[in-house]
């Protein structure tokens, strides 16, 4: 298995740059392994991640055997790889570049580049550059044009990819692609400039003093944007460095905020757990806004918010449980059978199926989104209230039904406890705000449906031989989702069959400091690793029961297990620490913040009440 697999390197070995309308994935040896263009959900370019021998690469390393290190330059989303080898040392500064509104007026730019900064650190380094696009998945050898002082052009359909360097580059003898090499002492520089066009001219960018530019410009940009941050709270490098990563998957066009910027990385090396995450689901909303909100980005609360509702509107009065970055449903799922996937883990899929289910916790997130949204200032238009009041009589309609539930399980339709009680939230959120006059909702209908939900709850949903919640009605399986019933408050945190949930959770899909969001048959092969962001929700669960010491112990735990960069992806190996599932994975993230967030304000609520047991829940306020 694990010469099979050698050639790829593990997840953990990637770090991420963009310009917040698509990425690239950058492996721990220089090679630029992952990138779609012209959006997030674009076929890939270089896709390597996903088939070694097929999927294209852009690579600079030192001809001679070397080691790395690696850090984001302060504050930005600029990566340094530092390569050092017996004869010298060099860096490796890679970032797609961002400018400000007022920037772009004055400049012209590429609609996408990719610029790598080399220079020469300590001794002599010689290093390889090797770029080699496979348009289409890989499908495709884009043909190569020399245009001499103007660069080499890789053409295929409308699109064209223009390389441009300082380093004489030339084409491999019987291979596709460009080759180069360079000898770089201390204090030289050059640049490589990868400048993308779609159905329009090509934009050359210029090297030199105007590539040092753009990379001033760019750290400059994420300096500016990161100085926003007013958390001080504890873990600040981790949650700020989480906000950093959320801001390069918002889709800046929309507001959207997609789930990861990979396709079919696996949940279990070698499984068939392999999905398109490269779009924007409704069920992480709520948390989004209130991670958004509470560290002081408005703006993009606002941008996530308003094409949540646009998107909503598409779809209106039923809700989809995922969207691409302009709201579009139709993500139809297919399978690319040309290549391997990572480490060999088939099939690799593009769009995704899930799009299809129905998932009634939805109506909830989107409600309390919008609550929240509300309960810090917001104001709402007489359209939003009443595409509001429509999602609330869907709910009204369709609780009683079964669904698929919050994990996108395809097994077949159930009544999952979790959804049930979002839809009690969705109705909740919709009275409430009803009752502050946001909106007029007909409280004499939303009220007796609400409580009907809660009593089914109470009945079906809760075990009295486990003394738990459970996953599914009159089950006795446990699933994380429901550690959110106390951070939607659905049950206050401190009432018994809450703290009694949480223990059974941890008991049963707790190990090593990490939870799995489920143990039980779900359709598929088993076999995958623990839940990022619903280890976070159970640090969370414990803050808002006081559990302080425990709730910062397990935070301490799971940051230490990000990458050397501070990225976490989908899930974890409980065992190894290795992360699994596409990376890196943006509502992990927003875990973090939020569980960081409740330590802060339990810990404040402490210290200022201390003989008191109360709840942290921000949203109690509302």
């Amino acid at each position: 298995m694990a010469d099979r697999h050698s050639s790829y390197p593990p997840l953990a070995d990637y770090a991420i740059i963009g310009d917040c309308r698509s990425a690239a994935l950058i492996s721990r040896n220089g090679s630029v392994d992952w990138l779609c263009l012209p959006r997030f959900d674009g076929p890939s370019l270089f896709g390597a991640l996903l088939d070694r021998r097929r999927g294209g690469s852009f690579a600079v390393h030192p001809a001679a055997s070397f080691t790395t290190r690696r850090r984001y330059l302060e504050r930005t989303n600029v990566l340094e790889t530092t390569l050092a080898t017996d004869g010298g040392t060099a860096r490796l500064v890679d970032l797609m570049p961002v400018a400000s509104e007022e920037e772009k007026r004055r400049q012209l730019a590429p609609e996408h580049e990719v610029l790598r900064m080399l220079e020469g650190v300590d001794g002599e380094v010689d290093l390889q550059i090797q770029c080699d696009p496979r348009p289409h998945y890989g499908a495709l050898i884009p043909a190569l044009d020399d245009r001499g002082p103007l660069g080499y052009c890789f053409q295929y359909g409308a699109e064209a990819l223009v390389l441009r360097s300082d380093i004489p580059l030339e084409r491999a003898p019987s291979q596709p692609g460009l080759r180069g090499r360079v000898r770089l002492r201390r204090g030289e520089r050059r640049f490589i400039s990868l400048a993308y066009a779609h159905r329009e001219p090509a934009v050359l960018p210029l090297l030199g003093e105007a590539a040092e530019h753009r990379l001033a410009q760019t750290i400059q940009w994420w300096h500016g944007w990161a100085s926003r941050c007013r958390y001080d709270g504890v873990h600040r490098d981790a949650v700020v460095r989480s906000m950093l990563t959320l801001k390069l998957m918002s889709y800046a066009p929309s507001g959207a905020v997609i789930a990861a910027p990979t396709t079919s990385l696996p949940e279990r090396i070698g499984g068939v757990r392999n999905w398109d995450y490269r779009y924007c689901w409704l069920r992480d909303a709520s948390l989004t806004m209130r991670a958004l909100m509470d560290l002081g980005y408005d703006d993009e609360a606002r941008a996530f918010l308003a094409w949540m509702l646009h998107s909503t509107r598409l779809t209106w009065p039923e809700l989809n449980i995922l969207y691409d970055v302009h709201g579009d449903t139709h993500l139809p799922e297919r399978e690319l059978d040309h290549l391997e996937g990572y480490a060999e883990s088939r099939p690799v899929r593009v769009g995704n199926g899930a799009a299809d289910q129905l998932q009634l916790d939805v109506y909830g997130e989107v409600a309390d989104a919008v609550f929240e949204f509300v309960r810090r200032g917001g104001r709402l238009d007489r359209t939003t209230a009443r595409l509001l009041v429509g999602l609330g009589h869907t709910v009204c309609r369709r609780w009683r039904e079964p669904d698929e539930g919050i994990w996108e399980v395809r097994g077949g339709r159930r009544h999952h406890t979790y959804s049930k009680a979002m839809c009690w939230v969705a109705l909740d959120r919709l009275i409430r705000l009803s009752e502050a006059g946001h909106l007029k909702a007909p409280i004499s209908t939303f009220a007796p449906q609400r409580d009907a939900i809660r009593a089914a709850i109470e009945a079906r949903g809760y075990n009295r031989t486990l003394r738990s919640y459970v996953s599914v009605f009159d089950g006795d399986d446990l699933d994380a989702s429901l550690l959110l019933l106390a951070r939607y408050r659905y049950a206050e945190p401190t009432a018994p069959r809450m703290i009694e949930t949480c223990e059974r959770v941890h008991e049963r899909l707790g190990v090593n400091g990490l939870l799995y969001r489920y143990l039980v048959e779900d359709g598929l092969p088993p076999g995958e690793g623990a839940f990022g962001i619903a280890s976070f929700w159970g640090i969370t669960c414990r803050c808002l029961q006081s559990d302080l010491d425990g709730a910062a112990s397990a935070l301490a735990r799971l940051c230490s297990l990000a990458n050397d960069v501070g990225l976490f992806g989908e899930e974890i190996d409980p065992a190894t620490g290795a992360q699994l599932g596409n990376f890196p994975q943006a509502f992990t993230h927003v875990g973090l913040i939020d569980a960081a967030l409740a330590l802060g304000i339990a810990k404040q609520q402490r210290r200022e009440q201390p003989a008191r047991v109360r709840s942290s829940d921000p949203g109690a306020a509302g």
